[in-house]
C-alpha cells in the first residue's frame, strides 16, 4: 500500500499565442495555472493542475488555488492515493468549497493511481470508447467576416464542431457574425453559440428569434440560473448551462426543472474527474449531451479532459476543449497533448500518460 509522502505546489505561465484572445467579459494574453505533485513513498508521482480563467470569469483565481492547496495539503500526508474518496472527505474537512482548487489534487490522485495500478485513467474511469475524441475550435469575439474566416479554416482542418463566442457588444452584431458563420458552416458542422452568461434574458430571445431558421446550441446565455430558468419556452434553439453547472446538485436540478438540454462541463470546477464522473453517468442516465473541458491549462488539464471524454457514449459527447491551439509549449515533449484533423489521441500511458518536466515550472510550497 502506498502513502503520500509529500505534495509540491507549482506555478507556471502560459502566455496566448497571437493576439489577445476575446470573451464577452475578458480578453487573454496569458494564463497563471498552478500544479501539483503528490509523492509517494514509492517514488512514484501523480501530476493535477487547476487553471482559472482570470479572476473574473468564475468564483475563482490563481493566488487562491494556491493558497487552498497550501492549507489542504498538510492534511493528506499519510493517506493513501488509491483512496481518493477518503481523500475529498479529508479535504472538504480541511476546507470547505474551493472545489477548483481541489480538483488539482484529485487529477493528481488519478494519475498516481493509474501509475500504480499500471492502468490509464480512462481505464479506472470504467474504459474507452474509442482510441481518439472529437474536439472542437472556439472563435473569440471577433467581426463577422473574421469569424467566418476561422470557420472555414477550421473545417478544413477537421473540425467538426465550433464554438462562435458572443455577447459585450450590440445584440445586432452577435446576429450578424451568427449567420455569416452559417453561410460557411460546411454540413454536418455542428455550431454553438457561448454568450459566457453576458446577454440579458430580452438580448438571449432577440438573438434565438432572428436566428430561428439556423440550427446552433445557445451556451450559457445569462449570469444566473434564475435568469437562465426565465428563458424555458422562449427560446427556439436547445440551452446549455456552463458556468452554472457548479456542481451535481444543480445540474441534477436543472435536469429535472427541465432547463438543460445540455451541458458545457468544466473538469475543474466541479472539483476534479471523481465528481465529472458523476455528472457524466448523470447525462447518461438522462439522455444529455456533454463537452469535457476546463477554462484552460496545459497538458495536464488537457489530458484529464481527454481521458473523461474517452468514456463518455459517443453520442452524448459534445467534444473535449483543449488550450493547446491557443497556447504555446507542452510539459512533456515527447507526449504532448494535441489535435490532430479535429481529434485527440487518448493518451496510452499509465496514469494521465504525461510526465511533465518540473524544472520548467517555479516552485511555491511543499506540504511533508
Amino acid at each position: 500500500m502506498a502513502r503520500i509522502t509529500a505534495i509540491h505546489i507549482y506555478q507556471h505561465d502560459l502566455p496566448v499565442v497571437g493576439p489577445a484572445y476575446k470573451m464577452a467579459l475578458s480578453s487573454l494574453t496569458a494564463l497563471d495555472t498552478t500544479l501539483v505533485e503528490i509523492v509517494t513513498d514509492t517514488s512514484i508521482s501523480g501530476f493535477g493542475e487547476t487553471c482559472p480563467l482570470g479572476p473574473t470569469y468564475q468564483p475563482a483565481h490563481a493566488s487562491g488555488a494556491r493558497a487552498a492547496l497550501q492549507d489542504i495539503a498538510p492534511h493528506l500526508i499519510g493517506m493513501d492515493p488509491i483512496q481518493t474518496l477518503n481523500i475529498s472527505r479529508r479535504m472538504d474537512n480541511a476546507l470547505s468549497g474551493h472545489a477548483y482548487a481541489k480538483a488539482a489534487i484529485d487529477i493528481a490522485l488519478w494519475d498516481l493511481s493509474g501509475k500504480l495500478l499500471g492502468q490509464r485513467v480512462c481505464d479506472l474511469l470504467g474504459g474507452a470508447t474509442a482510441t481518439s475524441v472529437p474536439s472542437y475550435y472556439a472563435i473569440g469575439i471577433t467581426s463577422p467576416e473574421e469569424a467566418a474566416r476561422i470557420a472555414r479554416e477550421k473545417q478544413a482542418e477537421g473540425y467538426a464542431r465550433l464554438q462562435l463566442k458572443i455577447g459585450g457588444r450590440d445584440i445586432e452584431e452577435d446576429i450578424a457574425a451568427t449567420r455569416k458563420l452559417f453561410e460557411v458552416r460546411a454540413p454536418g458542422t455542428r455550431i454553438a453559440l457561448d454568450a459566457n452568461r453576458s446577454l440579458t434574458t430580452r438580448d438571449a430571445v432577440l438573438l434565438s428569434s432572428a436566428c430561428r431558421d439556423l440550427n446552433f446550441v445557445l451556451e450559457q446565455p445569462c449570469d444566473s440560473y434564475g435568469e437562465i430558468r426565465a428563458l424555458a419556452g422562449k427560446l427556439h434553439h436547445p440551452l446549455y448551462l456552463d458556468e452554472c453547472a457548479t456542481d451535481l446538485a444543480t445540474i441534477s436540478g436543472a435536469i429535472h426543472d427541465n432547463v438543460a438540454d445540455g451541458f458545457g462541463m468544466k473538469t475543474t470546477r466541479v472539483g476534479g474527474l471523481s465528481p465529472m464522473r458523476a455528472v457524466r453517468d448523470l447525462c447518461h442516465a438522462t439522455n444529455r449531451p456533454l463537452s469535457c473541458d476546463d477554462a484552460w491549462g496545459g497538458d495536464i488539464l488537457a489530458a484529464a479532459c481527454v481521458h473523461m471524454g474517452a468514456t463518455v457514449h459517443p453520442h452524448l459527447l459534445e467534444g473535449v476543449w483543449i488550450a493547446a491551439p491557443y497556447i504555446s509549449g507542452h510539459y512533456d515533449s515527447d507526449n504532448p497533448v494535441t489535435i490532430e484533423n479535429g481529434r485527440i489521441t487518448v493518451p496510452t500511458a499509465p496514469g494521465l500518460g504525461i510526465t511533465p518536466d518540473t524544472s520548467a515550472w517555479t516552485h511555491v510550497a511543499t506540504a511533508s
